[in-house]
């Protein structure tokens, strides 16, 4: 059985990756349509050598196209404004904006980790933010196997996690132009602020890592602290993740749980200086983890390196992910 599937940001960053993934994913689809802004529509696409007007997002252009999957990538304001437009007219909404993912309604999902919560769906299914799914499939096997008491994230994000102006300023900035985008420069730089700043110190994403973690493993007792920093690389998230287990463990087993976890490349020979990096895992599929090793300084203890690529595992592919556990499922 194949399916009408609408990509809404179609040509955004990661609309064009939901393009790219369901072509190589030979998704079942009988029909495509590509949304986006007023800006944008009459231009076109390509889908499997086929060209693809991309349309303007208005509720007549909606109604009548018959859509399964709805697949969102243009900003919490449009999803908030036309996710419940698409469920009116019987499309499934898979949203990778932060407008539904605390939402007590809608499921947060990493199929990894946590495809079950699709079953209590009302039409909209939540993307988690890109380091959240990462971090997901990396904590997975440790959380069933021994539970998890801490968790103190770092992270080292890509500029691309920031859209096109992130990507540009990087690229502008190496030239020595000044910023559009971030706040400071990026090119040879740092950055330790991603998004605005709340009362409480953090900023928002740090508490998106927090509260998404918790929401996801249905568990609010996790102690969860992050810090989330902008980094001068194109490509790929990067986070350092410490993390105190509920019960001892074995180092040796931490490695196997690895090395047989669906959807993680075990990476780690420090003999001879193999470990997970931006720069290798651009355009992959996988999460990739690493430098694994005791914590000596506090009980069940454990470091892990996790990298994957953002805009693909990060944002396009999970959500195309959520979108074949509904078929392979059998529940739509």
């Amino acid at each position: 059985m194949n399916y009408n599937v609408a990509v809404v940001g179609a040509t955004g960053m990661v609309g064009r990756q939901f393009i790219s993934i369901l072509e190589e994913r030979n998704f079942p689809i009988d029909n495509i349509y590509f949304f986006s802004s007023k800006r944008s529509a009459g231009s076109t696409l390509v889908f499997k050598n086929k060209e693809v007007i991309v349309e303007e997002l208005t509720e007549d252009n909606i109604k009548n196209k018959k859509i399964t999957f709805a697949l969102f990538s243009a900003g919490g304001d449009t999803s908030l404004k036309f996710a419940k437009t698409f469920v009116k007219y019987g499309a499934i909404v898979i949203d990778n904006s932060s407008a539904f993912r605390m939402d007590p309604e809608v499921p947060l999902v990493v199929p990894e980790v946590n495809w079950e919560d699709i079953k209590n769906h009302k039409g909209i299914i939540a993307n988690p933010n890109c380091s959240t799914i990462q971090a997901m499939v990396a904590l997975k096997p440790i959380y069933d196997a021994y539970g998890i008491d801490r968790i103190i994230y770092s992270t080292y994000q890509a500029v691309s996690g920031a859209g096109l102006g992130g990507f540009k300023d990087l690229e502008n900035g190496s030239k020595g132009e000044s910023p559009k985008k971030f706040t400071s420069p990026i090119a040879f730089n740092l950055i330790p602020q991603i998004d605005v700043f709340l009362e409480n110190g953090y900023t928002k994403e740090e508490m998106k890592m927090i509260n998404e973690t918790r929401k996801i493993f249905h568990d609010d007792s996790l102690k969860i602290t992050a810090t989330t920093v902008r980094v001068p690389v194109y490509h790929g998230h990067s986070e350092s993740i410490n993390i105190e287990l509920k019960s001892s463990f074995n180092i040796e087993d931490i490695f196997k749980l690895y090395a047989s976890a669906k959807g993680i490349v075990l990476k780690d020979d420090i003999e001879n200086c193999v470990y997970p990096m931006p720069i290798d895992v651009a355009g992959k599929d996988e999460v990739y983890v690493g430098r694994i090793r005791r914590d000596f300084s506090t009980d069940n203890g454990v470091n892990i390196w996790v990298v994957a690529d953002n805009i693909r595992k990060g944002a396009a592919l999970n959500a195309i992910q959520i979108a074949e556990v509904f078929i392979e499922k059998n529940l739509i």
